[in-house]
Protein backbone atom coordinates (compact mmCIF):
# COMPACT_ATOMS: atom_id res chain seq x y z
CA UNK A 1 0.00 0.00 0.00
CA UNK A 2 1.26 3.49 -0.90
CA UNK A 3 2.15 5.42 2.27
CA UNK A 4 2.45 8.90 0.80
CA UNK A 5 0.54 10.96 -1.75
CA UNK A 6 2.69 12.46 -4.49
CA UNK A 7 1.55 15.89 -5.63
CA UNK A 8 2.73 15.02 -9.15
CA UNK A 9 -0.07 12.44 -9.35
CA UNK A 10 -2.74 15.06 -8.71
CA UNK A 11 -4.09 16.51 -11.99
CA UNK A 12 -2.72 19.97 -12.82
CA UNK A 13 -6.14 21.60 -12.93
CA UNK A 14 -6.97 20.28 -9.42
CA UNK A 15 -3.67 21.57 -8.05
CA UNK A 16 -4.25 24.92 -9.74
CA UNK A 17 -7.67 25.42 -8.15
CA UNK A 18 -6.45 24.29 -4.71
CA UNK A 19 -3.40 26.56 -4.76
CA UNK A 20 -5.44 29.51 -6.02
CA UNK A 21 -7.73 29.16 -3.02
CA UNK A 22 -4.78 28.77 -0.66
CA UNK A 23 -3.13 31.90 -2.10
CA UNK A 24 -6.30 33.80 -1.21
CA UNK A 25 -6.03 32.62 2.40
CA UNK A 26 -8.46 29.65 2.34
CA UNK A 27 -7.47 26.19 3.60
CA UNK A 28 -8.15 23.66 0.83
CA UNK A 29 -8.03 19.87 0.95
CA UNK A 30 -8.53 16.89 -1.29
CA UNK A 31 -11.06 14.78 0.54
CA UNK A 32 -12.93 11.48 0.43
CA UNK A 33 -12.54 8.72 -2.12
CA UNK A 34 -9.65 10.26 -4.03
CA UNK A 35 -7.48 10.36 -0.89
CA UNK A 36 -8.51 6.81 -0.06
CA UNK A 37 -7.60 5.61 -3.55
CA UNK A 38 -4.21 7.35 -3.49
CA UNK A 39 -3.38 5.63 -0.20
CA UNK A 40 -4.41 2.29 -1.72
CA UNK A 41 -1.99 2.88 -4.58
CA UNK A 42 -4.75 3.56 -7.13
CA UNK A 43 -5.20 6.52 -9.45
CA UNK A 44 -8.53 8.15 -8.56
CA UNK A 45 -11.23 8.72 -11.17
CA UNK A 46 -12.74 11.73 -9.41
CA UNK A 47 -11.28 14.51 -7.30
CA UNK A 48 -13.19 16.47 -4.65
CA UNK A 49 -11.85 19.62 -3.04
CA UNK A 50 -13.18 21.13 0.18
CA UNK A 51 -12.26 24.57 1.44
CA UNK A 52 -12.79 27.11 4.19
CA UNK A 53 -14.12 29.57 1.56
CA UNK A 54 -17.87 29.95 1.12
CA UNK A 55 -19.47 29.67 -2.36
CA UNK A 56 -19.39 33.41 -3.04
CA UNK A 57 -15.70 33.59 -2.11
CA UNK A 58 -14.92 30.62 -4.36
CA UNK A 59 -16.79 32.19 -7.27
CA UNK A 60 -14.99 35.51 -6.84
CA UNK A 61 -11.57 33.88 -7.38
CA UNK A 62 -12.26 32.27 -10.77
CA UNK A 63 -13.37 33.77 -14.10
CA UNK A 64 -15.79 30.96 -15.02
CA UNK A 65 -17.82 28.91 -12.52
CA UNK A 66 -21.30 27.50 -12.07
CA UNK A 67 -23.27 27.05 -8.87
CA UNK A 68 -26.69 25.40 -9.09
CA UNK A 69 -27.15 23.32 -5.92
CA UNK A 70 -28.10 23.66 -2.27
CA UNK A 71 -24.96 21.98 -0.89
CA UNK A 72 -22.45 24.72 -1.69
CA UNK A 73 -20.58 22.89 -4.45
CA UNK A 74 -19.08 25.22 -7.04
CA UNK A 75 -17.88 23.93 -10.40
CA UNK A 76 -14.72 25.72 -11.53
CA UNK A 77 -14.11 25.66 -15.28
CA UNK A 78 -10.45 25.11 -16.12
CA UNK A 79 -8.45 24.77 -19.31
CA UNK A 80 -5.24 22.85 -18.82
CA UNK A 81 -3.15 24.87 -16.38
CA UNK A 82 -5.35 27.94 -16.61
CA UNK A 83 -8.89 28.82 -15.57
CA UNK A 84 -11.60 30.61 -17.48
CA UNK A 85 -9.65 30.99 -20.76
CA UNK A 86 -10.94 30.03 -24.18
CA UNK A 87 -10.03 26.49 -25.16
CA UNK A 88 -11.29 23.56 -27.20
CA UNK A 89 -14.03 21.39 -25.62
CA UNK A 90 -11.68 18.45 -25.05
CA UNK A 91 -9.38 20.67 -22.94
CA UNK A 92 -12.12 21.83 -20.55
CA UNK A 93 -12.04 20.27 -17.09
CA UNK A 94 -14.49 20.92 -14.27
CA UNK A 95 -13.10 20.91 -10.74
CA UNK A 96 -15.72 20.70 -8.00
CA UNK A 97 -15.09 22.66 -4.78
CA UNK A 98 -17.33 22.45 -1.71
CA UNK A 99 -17.07 24.57 1.46
CA UNK A 100 -16.48 22.84 4.79
CA UNK A 101 -19.99 21.85 5.84
CA UNK A 102 -22.03 21.36 8.99
CA UNK A 103 -25.28 19.47 8.56
CA UNK A 104 -28.51 19.55 10.52
CA UNK A 105 -30.94 16.68 11.16
CA UNK A 106 -31.89 14.20 8.41
CA UNK A 107 -35.66 13.96 8.78
CA UNK A 108 -36.04 12.06 5.48
CA UNK A 109 -33.13 9.71 6.36
CA UNK A 110 -31.37 10.74 3.16
CA UNK A 111 -30.65 14.49 3.01
CA UNK A 112 -29.83 17.05 5.71
CA UNK A 113 -32.64 19.48 6.47
CA UNK A 114 -30.14 22.32 6.84
CA UNK A 115 -26.62 22.80 5.50
CA UNK A 116 -24.36 25.53 6.86
CA UNK A 117 -20.75 26.37 6.06
CA UNK A 118 -17.78 26.20 8.41
CA UNK A 119 -14.19 27.36 8.45
CA UNK A 120 -13.01 24.25 10.33
CA UNK A 121 -12.12 21.10 8.33
CA UNK A 122 -12.90 18.98 11.40
CA UNK A 123 -16.60 19.90 11.13
CA UNK A 124 -16.59 18.58 7.58
CA UNK A 125 -14.79 15.31 8.26
CA UNK A 126 -16.91 14.23 11.23
CA UNK A 127 -20.09 14.26 9.09
CA UNK A 128 -18.69 11.74 6.58
CA UNK A 129 -19.81 8.12 6.29
CA UNK A 130 -16.78 5.86 6.83
CA UNK A 131 -13.35 6.38 8.30
CA UNK A 132 -11.63 5.46 5.04
CA UNK A 133 -13.58 8.30 3.37
CA UNK A 134 -12.87 10.84 6.13
CA UNK A 135 -9.26 11.43 5.14
CA UNK A 136 -8.16 14.87 3.92
CA UNK A 137 -4.97 15.89 2.10
CA UNK A 138 -3.86 19.53 2.03
CA UNK A 139 -2.38 20.11 -1.42
CA UNK A 140 -0.27 23.13 -0.43
CA UNK A 141 1.53 21.52 2.53
CA UNK A 142 1.26 17.78 1.82
CA UNK A 143 -0.37 17.27 5.24
CA UNK A 144 -2.63 14.20 5.64
CA UNK A 145 -5.43 14.81 8.15
CA UNK A 146 -6.74 11.59 9.70
CA UNK A 147 -9.05 12.30 12.65
CA UNK A 148 -10.75 8.88 12.77
CA UNK A 149 -7.88 6.44 12.11
CA UNK A 150 -9.01 5.85 8.56
CA UNK A 151 -5.48 4.98 7.53
CA UNK A 152 -5.37 2.18 10.09
CA UNK A 153 -8.66 0.86 8.72
CA UNK A 154 -7.25 0.95 5.19
CA UNK A 155 -4.28 -1.11 6.38
CA UNK A 156 -6.62 -3.53 8.21
CA UNK A 157 -9.12 -3.62 5.30
CA UNK A 158 -12.04 -2.51 7.46
CA UNK A 159 -15.23 -0.59 6.66
CA UNK A 160 -16.06 1.36 9.84
CA UNK A 161 -18.57 4.18 10.29
CA UNK A 162 -17.35 7.56 11.49
CA UNK A 163 -18.35 8.04 15.11
CA UNK A 164 -21.65 6.46 16.18
CA UNK A 165 -22.73 4.11 13.35
CA UNK A 166 -26.42 4.24 14.28
CA UNK A 167 -26.33 8.01 14.04
CA UNK A 168 -24.57 7.87 10.67
CA UNK A 169 -27.20 5.46 9.28
CA UNK A 170 -30.11 7.33 10.82
CA UNK A 171 -28.83 10.39 8.98
CA UNK A 172 -28.55 8.67 5.63
CA UNK A 173 -29.90 5.14 5.20
CA UNK A 174 -28.15 4.66 1.86
CA UNK A 175 -24.86 4.56 3.74
CA UNK A 176 -25.74 1.03 4.86
CA UNK A 177 -25.79 -0.19 1.27
CA UNK A 178 -22.66 1.81 0.52
CA UNK A 179 -20.89 -0.15 3.27
CA UNK A 180 -21.56 -3.36 1.36
CA UNK A 181 -20.59 -1.74 -1.92
CA UNK A 182 -17.22 -0.59 -0.56
CA UNK A 183 -16.72 -4.02 0.95
CA UNK A 184 -17.25 -5.59 -2.48
CA UNK A 185 -15.15 -3.10 -4.42
CA UNK A 186 -12.22 -3.05 -2.01
CA UNK A 187 -12.41 -6.63 -0.65
CA UNK A 188 -12.74 -5.20 2.90
CA UNK A 189 -14.89 -6.52 5.74
CA UNK A 190 -17.50 -4.54 7.63
CA UNK A 191 -16.57 -3.88 11.27
CA UNK A 192 -18.82 -5.51 13.88
CA UNK A 193 -20.31 -2.33 15.37
CA UNK A 194 -21.06 -1.03 11.89
CA UNK A 195 -22.71 -4.27 10.77
CA UNK A 196 -24.75 -4.47 14.00
CA UNK A 197 -26.09 -0.98 13.34
CA UNK A 198 -27.01 -1.94 9.77
CA UNK A 199 -28.96 -4.97 11.00
CA UNK A 200 -30.83 -2.80 13.45
CA UNK A 201 -31.69 -0.07 10.95
CA UNK A 202 -31.96 -1.95 7.64
CA UNK A 203 -35.68 -1.13 7.35
CA UNK A 204 -34.71 2.52 6.85
CA UNK A 205 -33.84 1.64 3.26
CA UNK A 206 -37.58 1.99 2.62
CA UNK A 207 -37.04 5.75 2.84
CA UNK A 208 -34.39 5.81 0.11
CA UNK A 209 -35.33 6.46 -3.52
CA UNK A 210 -35.19 3.51 -5.90
CA UNK A 211 -32.81 5.41 -8.15
CA UNK A 212 -30.25 5.72 -5.34
CA UNK A 213 -30.62 2.06 -4.43
CA UNK A 214 -30.28 1.10 -8.09
CA UNK A 215 -26.99 2.99 -8.43
CA UNK A 216 -25.44 1.23 -5.42
CA UNK A 217 -26.86 -2.12 -6.52
CA UNK A 218 -25.25 -1.69 -9.96
CA UNK A 219 -21.87 -1.01 -8.36
CA UNK A 220 -22.24 -4.16 -6.26
CA UNK A 221 -23.15 -6.27 -9.30
CA UNK A 222 -20.26 -4.76 -11.28
CA UNK A 223 -17.74 -5.48 -8.52
CA UNK A 224 -15.36 -8.44 -8.60
CA UNK A 225 -17.19 -10.23 -5.76
CA UNK A 226 -20.94 -9.69 -6.23
CA UNK A 227 -21.83 -13.11 -4.78
CA UNK A 228 -20.20 -12.37 -1.40
CA UNK A 229 -21.67 -8.85 -1.42
CA UNK A 230 -25.22 -10.06 -1.98
CA UNK A 231 -24.85 -12.70 0.73
CA UNK A 232 -23.68 -9.93 3.07
CA UNK A 233 -26.60 -7.76 2.00
CA UNK A 234 -28.95 -10.61 2.87
CA UNK A 235 -27.24 -11.34 6.21
CA UNK A 236 -27.47 -7.68 7.20
CA UNK A 237 -31.20 -7.63 6.48
CA UNK A 238 -31.12 -5.29 3.48
CA UNK A 239 -31.82 -7.60 0.54
CA UNK A 240 -35.55 -7.84 1.29
CA UNK A 241 -35.76 -4.08 0.66
CA UNK A 242 -33.88 -4.32 -2.65
CA UNK A 243 -34.53 -7.67 -4.31
CA UNK A 244 -36.88 -9.78 -2.14
CA UNK A 245 -37.59 -12.12 -5.06
CA UNK A 246 -34.01 -13.40 -4.87
CA UNK A 247 -34.44 -14.58 -1.28
CA UNK A 248 -37.32 -16.84 -2.29
CA UNK A 249 -34.75 -19.22 -3.76
CA UNK A 250 -33.14 -19.95 -0.39
CA UNK A 251 -33.41 -23.68 0.46
CA UNK A 252 -35.37 -24.39 -2.75
CA UNK A 253 -33.89 -27.68 -3.90
CA UNK A 254 -33.43 -28.28 -7.60
CA UNK A 255 -33.21 -31.40 -9.72
CA UNK A 256 -30.26 -33.75 -9.96
CA UNK A 257 -28.53 -31.61 -12.58
CA UNK A 258 -27.85 -28.96 -9.91
CA UNK A 259 -25.53 -29.05 -6.91
CA UNK A 260 -27.03 -25.97 -5.21
CA UNK A 261 -30.37 -24.53 -4.22
CA UNK A 262 -31.92 -21.83 -6.42
CA UNK A 263 -30.49 -19.01 -4.29
CA UNK A 264 -26.89 -20.19 -4.47
CA UNK A 265 -27.20 -21.17 -8.13
CA UNK A 266 -28.29 -17.66 -9.10
CA UNK A 267 -25.44 -16.13 -7.12
CA UNK A 268 -22.84 -18.49 -8.56
CA UNK A 269 -24.10 -17.79 -12.07
CA UNK A 270 -23.66 -14.07 -11.45
CA UNK A 271 -20.22 -14.61 -9.93
CA UNK A 272 -18.99 -16.41 -13.05
CA UNK A 273 -20.15 -13.48 -15.18
CA UNK A 274 -18.13 -11.22 -12.87
CA UNK A 275 -15.10 -13.52 -13.07
CA UNK A 276 -15.25 -13.23 -16.86
CA UNK A 277 -15.63 -9.42 -16.65
CA UNK A 278 -18.78 -9.58 -18.73
CA UNK A 279 -21.00 -6.46 -18.98
CA UNK A 280 -23.82 -5.39 -16.69
CA UNK A 281 -26.70 -6.77 -18.79
CA UNK A 282 -25.11 -10.24 -18.80
CA UNK A 283 -24.52 -10.06 -15.03
CA UNK A 284 -28.10 -8.97 -14.30
CA UNK A 285 -29.42 -11.70 -16.59
CA UNK A 286 -27.24 -14.23 -14.78
CA UNK A 287 -28.57 -13.12 -11.40
CA UNK A 288 -32.22 -13.17 -12.51
CA UNK A 289 -32.28 -16.03 -15.02
CA UNK A 290 -33.85 -18.51 -12.56
CA UNK A 291 -35.65 -15.96 -10.40
CA UNK A 292 -39.02 -17.70 -10.90
CA UNK A 293 -37.99 -21.26 -10.22
CA UNK A 294 -39.48 -21.22 -6.70
CA UNK A 295 -43.03 -20.50 -7.91
CA UNK A 296 -42.83 -22.89 -10.88
CA UNK A 297 -41.30 -25.86 -9.05
CA UNK A 298 -43.32 -29.07 -9.20
CA UNK A 299 -42.44 -32.66 -8.25
CA UNK A 300 -42.85 -35.09 -11.13
CA UNK A 301 -43.66 -38.66 -10.07
CA UNK A 302 -42.87 -39.78 -13.60
CA UNK A 303 -39.39 -38.29 -13.49
CA UNK A 304 -38.90 -38.79 -9.77
CA UNK A 305 -37.48 -35.29 -9.59
CA UNK A 306 -38.39 -31.59 -9.57
CA UNK A 307 -39.41 -29.74 -12.73
CA UNK A 308 -39.57 -26.01 -13.39
CA UNK A 309 -41.62 -25.84 -16.58
CA UNK A 310 -42.12 -22.31 -17.84
CA UNK A 311 -39.82 -20.69 -15.29
CA UNK A 312 -38.08 -18.76 -18.08
CA UNK A 313 -41.38 -17.27 -19.29
CA UNK A 314 -42.53 -16.32 -15.79
CA UNK A 315 -38.99 -15.18 -14.94
CA UNK A 316 -38.91 -12.83 -17.91
CA UNK A 317 -42.02 -11.07 -16.64
CA UNK A 318 -40.74 -10.96 -13.06
CA UNK A 319 -37.35 -9.61 -14.20
CA UNK A 320 -39.17 -6.88 -16.08
CA UNK A 321 -41.09 -5.97 -12.90
CA UNK A 322 -37.94 -5.98 -10.73
CA UNK A 323 -35.89 -3.78 -13.04
CA UNK A 324 -38.81 -1.43 -13.60
CA UNK A 325 -39.24 -1.09 -9.82
CA UNK A 326 -35.53 -0.27 -9.50
CA UNK A 327 -35.80 2.39 -12.22
CA UNK A 328 -33.45 0.79 -14.73
CA UNK A 329 -33.42 2.15 -18.28
CA UNK A 330 -35.97 0.81 -20.76
CA UNK A 331 -33.14 -0.61 -22.86
CA UNK A 332 -31.69 -2.56 -19.91
CA UNK A 333 -35.12 -3.80 -18.80
CA UNK A 334 -35.96 -5.09 -22.28
CA UNK A 335 -32.58 -6.73 -22.84
CA UNK A 336 -32.41 -8.56 -19.50
CA UNK A 337 -36.05 -9.70 -19.81
CA UNK A 338 -35.23 -11.03 -23.29
CA UNK A 339 -32.19 -12.94 -22.04
CA UNK A 340 -34.11 -14.47 -19.13
CA UNK A 341 -36.87 -15.53 -21.55
CA UNK A 342 -34.49 -17.36 -23.90
CA UNK A 343 -31.78 -18.64 -21.55
CA UNK A 344 -33.13 -22.21 -21.80
CA UNK A 345 -32.53 -22.59 -25.55
CA UNK A 346 -31.78 -26.11 -26.78
CA UNK A 347 -31.54 -28.51 -23.88
CA UNK A 348 -31.03 -31.53 -26.17
CA UNK A 349 -28.16 -31.56 -28.68
CA UNK A 350 -29.93 -34.26 -30.71
CA UNK A 351 -32.79 -31.87 -31.46
CA UNK A 352 -30.72 -28.91 -32.61
CA UNK A 353 -31.11 -27.92 -36.25
CA UNK A 354 -29.80 -24.96 -38.18
CA UNK A 355 -33.36 -23.78 -38.71
CA UNK A 356 -33.96 -23.86 -34.93
CA UNK A 357 -30.78 -21.86 -34.36
CA UNK A 358 -31.90 -19.33 -36.96
CA UNK A 359 -35.24 -19.00 -35.17
CA UNK A 360 -33.39 -18.32 -31.91
CA UNK A 361 -31.30 -15.63 -33.59
CA UNK A 362 -34.47 -14.09 -35.01
CA UNK A 363 -36.00 -14.06 -31.50
CA UNK A 364 -33.05 -12.45 -29.68
CA UNK A 365 -31.32 -10.54 -32.48
CA UNK A 366 -27.87 -11.02 -33.98
CA UNK A 367 -26.50 -8.32 -31.69
CA UNK A 368 -27.51 -10.33 -28.59
CA UNK A 369 -26.90 -13.95 -29.49
CA UNK A 370 -23.27 -14.17 -28.31
CA UNK A 371 -24.11 -12.53 -24.98
CA UNK A 372 -26.86 -15.12 -24.63
CA UNK A 373 -24.25 -17.82 -25.21
CA UNK A 374 -22.15 -16.27 -22.43
CA UNK A 375 -25.19 -16.40 -20.15
CA UNK A 376 -25.53 -20.10 -20.96
CA UNK A 377 -21.90 -20.62 -19.92
CA UNK A 378 -22.55 -18.84 -16.60
CA UNK A 379 -25.66 -20.96 -16.04
CA UNK A 380 -23.65 -24.13 -16.52
CA UNK A 381 -20.90 -23.10 -14.09
CA UNK A 382 -23.58 -22.03 -11.62
CA UNK A 383 -24.87 -25.61 -11.44
CA UNK A 384 -21.52 -26.73 -10.02
CA UNK A 385 -20.09 -28.20 -13.20
CA UNK A 386 -16.41 -27.38 -13.50
CA UNK A 387 -16.07 -27.45 -17.30
CA UNK A 388 -16.98 -24.19 -19.00
CA UNK A 389 -16.89 -25.34 -22.62
CA UNK A 390 -18.19 -28.92 -23.01
CA UNK A 391 -19.10 -30.49 -26.34
CA UNK A 392 -22.72 -29.33 -26.15
CA UNK A 393 -21.79 -25.67 -25.77
CA UNK A 394 -19.17 -25.92 -28.49
CA UNK A 395 -21.81 -27.39 -30.79
CA UNK A 396 -24.17 -24.52 -29.94
CA UNK A 397 -21.47 -21.98 -30.74
CA UNK A 398 -20.57 -23.73 -33.98
CA UNK A 399 -24.17 -23.77 -35.17
CA UNK A 400 -24.74 -20.15 -34.12
CA UNK A 401 -21.71 -19.03 -36.11
CA UNK A 402 -22.85 -21.15 -39.04
CA UNK A 403 -26.32 -19.60 -38.89
CA UNK A 404 -24.83 -16.10 -38.51
CA UNK A 405 -22.61 -16.54 -41.58
CA UNK A 406 -24.43 -15.57 -44.75
CA UNK A 407 -24.33 -18.54 -47.13
CA UNK A 408 -22.90 -18.13 -50.60
CA UNK A 409 -25.94 -17.46 -52.79
CA UNK A 410 -27.15 -15.76 -55.93
CA UNK A 411 -28.23 -12.80 -53.77
CA UNK A 412 -24.59 -11.77 -53.63
CA UNK A 413 -24.47 -11.13 -57.39
CA UNK A 414 -24.69 -7.48 -58.39
CA UNK A 415 -27.23 -8.41 -61.01
CA UNK A 416 -30.55 -10.26 -60.87
CA UNK A 417 -32.99 -11.92 -63.24
CA UNK A 418 -34.95 -8.73 -63.86
CA UNK A 419 -31.82 -6.86 -64.93
CA UNK A 420 -30.66 -9.74 -67.12
CA UNK A 421 -33.99 -9.69 -68.97
CA UNK A 422 -33.70 -5.92 -69.38
CA UNK A 423 -30.18 -5.94 -70.88
CA UNK A 424 -30.64 -9.09 -73.02
CA UNK A 425 -34.29 -8.54 -74.00
CA UNK A 426 -35.04 -12.12 -72.90
CA UNK A 427 -38.54 -13.10 -71.87
CA UNK A 428 -38.98 -14.92 -68.55
CA UNK A 429 -37.58 -18.41 -69.10
CA UNK A 430 -35.25 -21.06 -67.62
CA UNK A 431 -32.48 -19.48 -69.68
CA UNK A 432 -32.44 -16.47 -67.33
CA UNK A 433 -31.68 -18.75 -64.38
CA UNK A 434 -28.96 -20.56 -66.29
CA UNK A 435 -27.28 -17.24 -67.11
CA UNK A 436 -27.45 -16.22 -63.44
CA UNK A 437 -25.77 -19.42 -62.30
CA UNK A 438 -23.19 -19.14 -65.07
CA UNK A 439 -22.30 -15.62 -64.00
CA UNK A 440 -22.05 -16.69 -60.38
CA UNK A 441 -19.63 -19.47 -61.32
CA UNK A 442 -17.34 -16.88 -62.87
CA UNK A 443 -17.60 -14.58 -59.84
CA UNK A 444 -16.68 -17.44 -57.46
CA UNK A 445 -13.46 -17.92 -59.44
CA UNK A 446 -12.76 -14.20 -59.70
CA UNK A 447 -14.66 -12.00 -57.17
CA UNK A 448 -13.50 -8.85 -58.98
CA UNK A 449 -15.95 -9.72 -61.76
CA UNK A 450 -18.85 -9.02 -59.41
CA UNK A 451 -19.55 -5.56 -60.79
CA UNK A 452 -22.55 -4.37 -62.78
CA UNK A 453 -20.63 -3.37 -65.91
CA UNK A 454 -18.94 -6.74 -66.36
CA UNK A 455 -22.01 -8.80 -65.45
CA UNK A 456 -24.29 -6.95 -67.86
CA UNK A 457 -21.75 -7.22 -70.66
CA UNK A 458 -21.17 -10.93 -69.99
CA UNK A 459 -24.93 -11.61 -69.82
CA UNK A 460 -25.29 -10.19 -73.34
CA UNK A 461 -22.58 -12.63 -74.51
CA UNK A 462 -24.13 -15.64 -72.74
CA UNK A 463 -27.58 -15.06 -74.22
CA UNK A 464 -26.29 -16.29 -77.56
CA UNK A 465 -24.97 -19.58 -76.10
CA UNK A 466 -26.76 -22.86 -76.71
CA UNK A 467 -28.87 -24.19 -73.82
CA UNK A 468 -26.61 -27.19 -73.33
CA UNK A 469 -23.55 -24.98 -73.05
CA UNK A 470 -25.32 -22.73 -70.54
CA UNK A 471 -26.32 -25.81 -68.52
CA UNK A 472 -22.65 -26.81 -68.27
CA UNK A 473 -21.69 -23.31 -67.11
CA UNK A 474 -24.60 -23.23 -64.65
CA UNK A 475 -23.72 -26.62 -63.16
CA UNK A 476 -20.21 -25.35 -62.44
CA UNK A 477 -21.75 -22.35 -60.69
CA UNK A 478 -24.12 -24.49 -58.61
CA UNK A 479 -21.31 -26.86 -57.65
CA UNK A 480 -19.13 -23.92 -56.68
CA UNK A 481 -21.84 -22.57 -54.36
CA UNK A 482 -22.27 -25.93 -52.62
CA UNK A 483 -18.52 -26.47 -52.34
CA UNK A 484 -17.91 -23.01 -50.87
CA UNK A 485 -20.72 -23.41 -48.34
CA UNK A 486 -19.54 -26.86 -47.27
CA UNK A 487 -15.99 -25.60 -46.87
CA UNK A 488 -17.19 -22.70 -44.70
CA UNK A 489 -19.19 -25.08 -42.46
CA UNK A 490 -16.21 -27.44 -42.10
CA UNK A 491 -13.97 -24.54 -41.09
CA UNK A 492 -16.46 -23.39 -38.42
CA UNK A 493 -16.80 -26.91 -37.01
CA UNK A 494 -13.04 -27.37 -36.87
CA UNK A 495 -12.78 -24.04 -35.03
CA UNK A 496 -15.10 -25.34 -32.28
CA UNK A 497 -13.82 -28.95 -32.38
CA UNK A 498 -17.21 -30.50 -33.18
CA UNK A 499 -18.41 -32.85 -35.88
Amino acid sequence: MEKNISIENIPKEVRLVALTLEAAGFETYLVGGCVRDFLLGKQPKDYDLTTSANPEQIISLFPKTFYENTFGTVGVVTCGEEVGVLCTPDMIKIVEVTPFRVEGAYSDKRHPDVVSFSTDIKDDLKRRDFTINALAYRVQTGELLDLFKGRDDLDSKIIRAVGNPELRFEEDALRMLRAVRFSAQLAFHVEQGTSDAIKKLSQNLEHVSKERIRDEFIKIVESDTPMDALILTKNLGMLSYILPELEKGIAVRQNQAHSFDVWEHNLRTLQHAADKKWPLHVRLSALLHDISKPETRRFSREKGDYTFYGHEVVGSRVSHEILTRLKFSREMIDKVSLFVRWHMFFSDTEQITISAVRRLIANVGKENVWDLMDLRVCDRIGTGRPKEDPYRLRLYKSMVEEAMTDPISLKMLKIDGVRIMAVTELAPSPKVGLILHSLFGEVLEDPQKNNEEYLESRAKELVSCEIETLKEFAEKGKFGIEEKNQTAVKQIRRKFHVK
